[in-house]
């Protein structure tokens, strides 16, 4: 579908800008921003709420591609941008742009704070597991023994899990995808301006000059099918060529399975993202190439949590309805001294 509005039906030209996009030929940014642009026109919004934040990096040149308005910020502090534009005016659709860098790293703690004070805002991570802007440094993400311009004898920093990191944060709302599925980023960008709080959706996505294919062997075109898991909702884990394989939970252990004449679908988990125990979306988040396939889609999804800009116009309100109040006797009431000469 797409968006009627008083000037007419929304499509992906109205959200495309007359700037020269700058990437490097063939990044996966590229095909993130087409993904956007096909997005925003369904989703029932009017142009003029829309408002695109990033921080700093390759990613954060985004707000220039996207004809809203958008702010580009200072590096790692999109999210406090962003919640600001969210509490001061609650009915935009505020989208925000950040990398592995950016948001991982000297933007990590402004990241948290977004993400469990529950904003009805989308973030958008995108990981390519190195720092693109920069040259080529290795990056929160980047693996053990990545070799980099500043890890010439390999990194021996432990990578953070993006997942992992917005769980403990506690986000509401947490999505996996990748640049070289169309499809499945509209989907999942739908789904995520769906959901009424902080929705954190991380993007694989490659830097075909510093880090290139870096995630072939899990999406590349001759290994998907058996390193890949598509999360549906009330499905079972399932994947593989014509899905036939599964995950089965063995204690604690998620354990994968051929799905044969000794072990079938009802052998198998069944995807419940609205599980409030974090513990499920935890396993899915710990599941990684190549002991395990790398699950896609919405990991968790709860609802009814109030959202932050909500509790902020809440207390506004309330104290409005008290009535009128005096700024002169705030400021010298009780505890405040007078100095005679």
């Amino acid at each position: 579908m797409s968006t009627t509005t008083e000037e007419g039906t929304l499509t992906k030209k109205d959200f495309v800008t007359p700037n020269d996009v700058r990437w490097c030929p063939g990044c996966g940014d590229y095909a993130i921003l087409n993904a956007v642009q096909r997005t925003l026109p369904d989703l029932g919004v009017p142009k003029e709420k829309f408002v695109v934040v990033s921080g700093i990096g390759c990613s954060s040149r985004f707000p220039y591609y996207m004809n809203t308005y958008g702010f580009h910020t200072i590096h790692g502090r999109a999210p406090t941008v962003a919640t600001g534009v969210k509490v001061a005016n609650p009915d935009l659709s505020v989208w925000m742009i950040t990398g592995d860098g950016d948001g991982l790293s000297i933007g990590a703690n402004h990241l948290l704070h977004l993400l469990r004070r529950n904003l009805d805002i989308n973030v958008l991570l995108f990981n390519n597991r190195i720092y693109g802007l920069t040259k080529g440094q290795y990056s929160p993400t980047s693996e053990v023994g990545k070799r980099t311009k500043s890890t010439p004898a390999g990194s021996v920093d432990y990578p953070v899990n993006p997942l992992l990191f917005a769980l403990g944060s506690e986000a509401t709302f947490i999505a996996r995808t990748t640049d070289t599925d169309q499809k499945h980023m509209v989907e999942t960008f739908k789904a995520a301006q769906a959901h009424k709080g902080t929705s954190f959706v991380e993007v694989f996505q490659n830097c075909v000059i510093f880090n290139n294919k870096t995630f072939d062997s899990v999406t590349g075109r001759d290994v998907r099918n058996d390193q890949v898991m598509f999360l549906e909702e009330g499905k079972p884990l399932v994947y593989g060529e014509g899905d036939s394989k599964g995950i089965k939970l063995n204690g604690l252990n998620m354990e994968t399975v051929e799905l044969s004449e000794g072990c079938s679908t009802d052998d198998l988990m069944v995807h419940n993202p609205k599980d409030p125990n974090p513990a499920y979306a935890t396993l899915l988040a710990q599941m990684t190439y190549p002991t395990y396939p790398t699950p896609l889609g919405v990991l968790r999804q709860l609802e009814g949590r109030e959202t932050y800009e909500e509790s902020v116009v809440g207390q506004i309100d309330h104290a409005r309805a008290k009535g009128e109040g005096s700024l002169q006797e705030l400021l010298t009431g009780n505890n405040s001294w007078v100095v005679e000469g």
